[in-house]
């Protein structure tokens, strides 16, 4: 697979990787047996970049990577660039916070070294921004992580352009991470173009609209059985609907390119910037075969300007989050 530089500090990944939220039951029931058959097969496709966090599955996310690392004997600490996160936590009441102060960041990313069996990750993201630090504060933290040796470079999930301009300016930003896809177009106003201006990697996650963008979307009666997806505004119907029924036209496009959709999805954001690194999830071998085809695409002005015109700007219905799960996450525009 092709290679993609990854922060600035000259590391290479694969142009794809995989979002290992999908390890855990967040999308559908799995367990160990299939993430595995997941890891082998992204070998298979050149694919060498893992992102995982402390919060999937609790844990469970990074153990099953780590299981299946513990198989390959000497080879273990060469096969993926692991990056993972920490800043969500749960109270006793169920709901969410979030903590960015050294103690905790410093104590989650020695349980994340030891769950994983690594002594170092590629990339340690910030998952959610806590409001009692400064982002100034927050990366002295990360950037102390880089001098002493447990990371390689830093990122943070889901922050505003500002937020990133102003981290940068005290060190620099290995990635962004952030919902990116032709369902979810936001990241153009602004996102895009200031990681790209520091060299910052824009990591997608999402990239085929948590299947919208597929050639087998999501239904409501699957959706109900999902945490996440039952109350998710464009999951919900007539949203759902709505939204399967928009985005058929875009299989059809696919079909008569002779591609999948998802492959097709995943290579229209490729095409969009050299430093944009998409990081689809799936329990599905074939699947991921499917979302790895997208990096051999290549798409001319022609074939960007016949998706764009079947999914235009703003095409979608419902918003990407319900009020609650947009606790977190910055908005700028």
């Amino acid at each position: 697979m092709n290679k993609r530089k990854l922060g600035n500090i000259g590391t290479k990944v694969s142009a794809i990787g995989i979002g290992a939220m999908s390890f855990t039951d967040f999308y559908g029931p799995t367990d160990e047996e299939k993430s595995h058959a997941i890891l082998t097969a992204a070998l298979d496709l050149g694919i060498d970049h893992i992102d995982t966090s402390n919060v999937y599955g609790m844990g469970k996310s990074e153990n099953r990577i780590a299981s299946f690392l513990a198989k390959q004997g000497k080879t273990r600490h060469d096969l993926f660039k692991i990056a993972t996160k920490a800043g969500i936590c749960r109270g006793d009441d169920g709901k969410n916070y979030f903590d960015n102060s050294k103690d905790h960041l410093t104590s989650e990313l020695d349980k994340s070294l030891k769950r994983l069996g690594v002594d170092q990750v590629e990339l340690f993201y910030v998952h959610r921004r806590d409001p009692d630090f400064t982002i100034e504060e927050v990366t002295e933290t990360l950037a102390g992580f880089v001098r002493a040796g447990k990371i390689r470079q830093f990122g943070f999930s889901e922050i505003a352009p500002t937020s990133l301009a102003r981290a940068a300016a005290v060190h620099a930003v290995g990635a962004v991470q952030s919902e990116y896809s032709l369902s979810t177009r936001s990241p153009e106003l602004g996102l895009v173009q200031r990681c790209k201006g520091l060299g910052t990697s824009l990591v997608a996650f999402s990239p085929v609209g948590r299947g919208l963008l597929s050639d087998t979307p999501m239904n409501r009666a699957k959706a109900e059985g999902l945490a996440f997806l039952k109350n998710n505004p464009r999951f919900m119907e007539p949203n759902l609907s709505l939204n399967i029924k928009a985005t058929q036209g875009f299989r059809n496009l696919a079909a008569e390119m002779g591609v999948k959709a998802a492959s097709l999805a995943t290579s229209w954001l490729l095409h969009q910037g050299d430093h944009i690194i998409p990081i689809p999830g799936t329990r599905s071998t074939e699947h991921l075969k499917e979302l790895a085809k997208g990096a051999t695409l290549k798409l001319s002005a022609s074939d960007i300007k016949a998706i764009e015109k079947t999914l235009p700007l703003g095409w979608a219905h419902g918003d990407r989050y319900s009020a609650q799960q947009w606790t977190g996450p910055e908005k700028y525009c």
